[in-house]
């Protein structure tokens, strides 16, 4: 079963068939972001100790004019300013393939990804909620990161189970197509054809909870610095910018 809320989107010019719940291929005119993505707001400090404020300014998230959404992260005297994305109360997936055609930016400190929480977050917490991570990536995105996070026993009171590599081609600057599939007992992650990453309740230790097979909604953001991927510095860009082409989620 996938739930969404409101009605799904026009997919560029294909016809996108009755399978399609929701898909968005950025087209028209330059504008602020729309539903089913919002902006979600915050200073430094989140996640791993980054040091970006995420704002809802168009400096920061857009449809560009010419067929995409952007991610913007900026310095200024300040710091950074960023953009985190999230379908929360609009969107939510509970069975389903999801998909993205994304070209993420390089510089030291950014940490791109297109990631997935529980929607029950707000009520149970963090990693309760569940978290599967469709892609991250590291300062100059040399490598790929994948991966879910569960509840688990003592003494971290979490489990994660993730894949780690060198990708076949370049990630930074390039479209790439990366994908989730959430089935029942079943998680797969990759990158275009290639499937990176297979998770199962069978891969999880002892004191472990399954909770990835309820709703959870997507989230696009850029992060910089922090104890992970490590400090912004003299080279990062002054302006990083992480290109969505389009968005699609498919019924099972």
């Amino acid at each position: 079963m996938l739930a969404a809320s409101g009605c799904s989107i026009g997919f560029g010019h294909a016809d996108p068939g009755p399978r399609v719940i929701y898909a968005d291929g950025f087209d028209g005119p330059p504008r602020a972001v729309q539903s089913p993505w919002r902006a979600v707001t915050g200073g430094g400090g989140w996640g791993n100790d980054e040091v970006q404020v995420y704002t809802d300014s168009v400096e920061n998230a857009r449809i560009d004019g010419h067929g995409h959404l952007a991610v913007i992260a900026r310095r200024n005297d300040r710091g950074f300013t960023s953009a985190r994305l999230s379908t929360k109360g609009e969107l939510s997936i509970r069975h389903g393939r999801i998909s993205a055609r994304i070209a993420v930016p390089a510089g030291a400190g950014l940490h791109p990804a297109f990631w997935m929480l529980g929607d029950d977050i707000d009520r149970v917490g963090w990693p309760a909620s569940g978290e599967i991570d469709i892609i991250e990536t590291l300062n100059e995105a040399s490598e790929y990161h994948t991966g879910v996070h569960v509840p688990g026993g003592p003494p971290s009171g979490r489990q994660s189970v993730s894949a780690t590599g060198i990708p076949p081609a370049p990630l930074a600057g390039t479209f790439r197509i990366y994908w989730v599939n959430k089935l029942p007992g079943l998680i797969q992650t990759g990158i275009d054809d290639r499937t990176l990453l297979t998770v199962t309740p069978a891969d999880l230790e002892p004191g472990s909870r399954w909770v990835l097979d309820k709703p959870l909604h997507l989230l696009l953001n850029i992060a910089v610095g922090g104890t992970w991927p490590g400090p912004a510095g003299p080279t990062t860009p002054p302006e990083s910018t992480m290109l969505v082409d389009w968005v699609r989620v498919v019924a099972p």
